[in-house]
């Protein structure tokens, strides 16, 4: 009996929240609710003193947890310098520098299986027709573009990426996460290595992500872990001509008194991945207007992904095994949202709602 009465309150919940004049009266008496006193206002004053002292231990809580998270990032750089060596051979490996052995190369998976398959049955259907002299398969040092084509993959990152851009993370060789040593303040860096190119004298881009680990003073119970709080890129040393991140304009003015023109040239900012390395400022006073603070909390998602995602799981985004993960997470994520969908749908057909009953 108690389910029926449930489902009919679900029922007639739903359709108030389709009919307007429902609505409002439902919005008048949330209003007046609104206005009564809180439950602390309520309690007697002997109540009221042992809840702040309530309060005092969970400031006190908010402070230990401060403390775990600062043991945490030191477990992080610990395990970095572990990871390290294995990241150095993933490097040398993609540069050419280093030929994996057959051992090291033997992993089997349903996918290559298949494609070997596929390749088998080519084969055969090509001698069957005529026998043809064996092309020489192209054998490219290390795995060419490997960055590159992570970037074009990750919407993220190819949200940053231009054409103009391609050409220069071809020279990328490798990107690497340093945690800020014991004492410093808490920081990790993004470092971005570059094979010498025609682009840049710079062989190595830097990133780093400032961040706090304490309780605001003025809102201590909002502390929910350590948080980025600040960024600072670094200077990029262009060669003549190849800055992307401006372009050149050429400008008319006319004379108002003489009435002749002349041509003016300007440089003006332009849209490139490589303005990641030159991120807002955060003023003294920590004032930003709000298309500001969009940007700059884009800028720490995307450090952020690169440090916890790109860099230690870089050939499952590679593959895309990484991105068929992420899609399958969504798509569970979609499927149970339009269940509920069509639930909500099937309890609108059983009647409508009269606001007078």
């Amino acid at each position: 009996m108690e389910g029926d009465h449930s489902e009919t309150r679900g029922k007639v919940g739903d359709q108030v929240m389709q009919n307007p004049q429902a609505l409002a009266a439902l919005q008048d008496r949330l209003d007046s609710v609104s206005h009564t006193p809180s439950t602390i206002e309520s309690l007697p004053k002997s109540v009221k003193r042992r809840v702040n002292a309530l309060k005092h231990l969970q400031v006190r809580c908010a402070h230990i947890e401060a403390k775990f998270y600062e043991e945490v990032h030191e477990l992080e750089r610990k395990y970095a310098a572990l990871y390290q060596p294995l990241f150095d051979k993933r490097r040398d490996v993609l540069s050419g520098a280093v030929e994996p052995t057959d051992e090291e190369c033997d992993w089997h998976s349903d996918r290559e299986e298949e494609e070997e398959l596929a390749e088998e049955l080519k084969k055969k259907a090509a001698v069957e027709e005529k026998k043809e002299e064996p092309v020489v398969e192209e054998d490219p040092k290390g795995i060419p573009e490997f960055w590159l084509t992570i970037f074009r993959s990750v919407d993220m990152l190819s949200d940053l990426l231009l054409e103009h851009d391609e050409p220069i993370l071809k020279h990328l060789q490798d990107i690497k996460v340093k945690f800020s040593e014991p004492g410093q303040p808490m920081s990790f860096t993004l470092e971005f290595h570059f094979e010498p190119n025609n682009f840049f004298k710079n062989t190595v881009l830097t990133k780093v992500y400032k961040m706090k680990s304490e309780p605001d003073p003025a809102e201590p119970f909002s502390f929910e872990g350590p948080e980025i709080v600040d960024c600072e890129g670094c200077d990029i040393d262009w060669n003549k001509g190849k800055d992307v991140t401006v372009k050149t304009i050429k400008k008319k003015q006319k004379h108002k008194g003489r009435g002749t023109v002349r041509t003016i040239i300007k440089q003006v900012p332009n849209d490139s991945f490589f303005n990641f390395f030159n991120p807002i400022k955060v003023s003294s006073d920590g004032e930003l207007d709000e298309d500001s603070e969009f940007t700059l909390a884009t800028d720490f998602e995307i450090g952020h992904f690169f440090r916890e995602r790109i860099v230690p799981r870089a050939v499952l985004y590679f593959t895309g095994e990484a991105l068929e993960d992420d899609e399958s997470f969504e798509e569970e994520d979609l499927e149970e949202g339009e269940e509920e969908d069509h639930e909500d749908d099937g309890d609108e057909e059983e009647g409508d709602f009269d606001p007078k009953a």
